[in-house]
């Protein structure tokens, strides 16, 4: 019965810790970001098969202007425009063995986020050296969810750039960006506490 219960915590902290790994997906980073701003998103590709990935396209969603692409050893990219001349989406293609089994990836591009822009959800759609492809398009909380970036008002007194002028006290921002952090760091520990307390009792049921 001891080495049962010790068995069940050890079983439940591995889950705890390991739940995340079962959904990555691709994502385009950062999570969170404000109108008006010329920023620079990450698309990060893990291969979840055992065969290699070899090819990924982001379809760009309105309220974004994406202009510049960072060169990738390995991969070359080609992008897609409208009538207008606007970059609509980005294919990365490998010209070696692509991101294998254990291999994530990060392509880097940049651009605007338009001063109407609302909430900016990337479709992806991953290509495996087998031809199947995984669309990533889905709603938030789907097997395949499309990545989303949140879109914040722009600050006051930012500029075009999304630079801060000065309005702002930097204590300020320093004890929002400490407060905004304090319900991860509450969350963090009431789990810790709650998988030892749990550890605990099994241990005393199984003396």
């Amino acid at each position: 019965m001891k080495k049962t219960g010790t068995l069940l915590a050890v079983c439940l902290i591995a889950m705890m810790m390991f739940a995340g790994v079962a959904s990555a997906h691709v994502t385009v980073l950062p999570n969170e970001t404000s109108q008006g701003k010329y920023e620079v998103f990450t698309v990060r590709v893990p291969t979840e098969k055992e065969i290699a990935t070899v090819k990924v396209e982001v379809r760009f969603p309105a309220g974004v202007t994406i202009s510049r692409f960072e060169p990738k050893f390995g991969w070359t990219y080609t992008t897609t425009k409208d009538g207008s001349g606007k970059i609509t989406s980005v294919v990365w293609t490998a010209t070696g063995e692509g991101l294998g089994a254990t291999e994530f990836g990060e392509f880097k591009m940049s651009g605007k986020v338009e001063n109407d822009a609302k909430d900016l959800s990337w479709k992806a759609y991953q290509t495996y050296k087998d031809g199947s492809v995984v669309e990533w398009v889905g709603a938030e909380g789907s097997d395949k969810p499309a990545s989303v970036t949140k879109v914040k008002a722009a600050a006051p007194g930012a500029d075009s750039h999304g630079h801060d002028t000065g309005a702002s006290a930097p204590a300020e921002a320093a004890g929002a960006s400490a407060e905004s952090k304090t319900p991860l760091y509450l969350s963090i520990a009431a789990v810790v506490l709650g998988a030892l307390a749990l550890i605990v009792s099994l241990l005393k049921k199984a003396k």
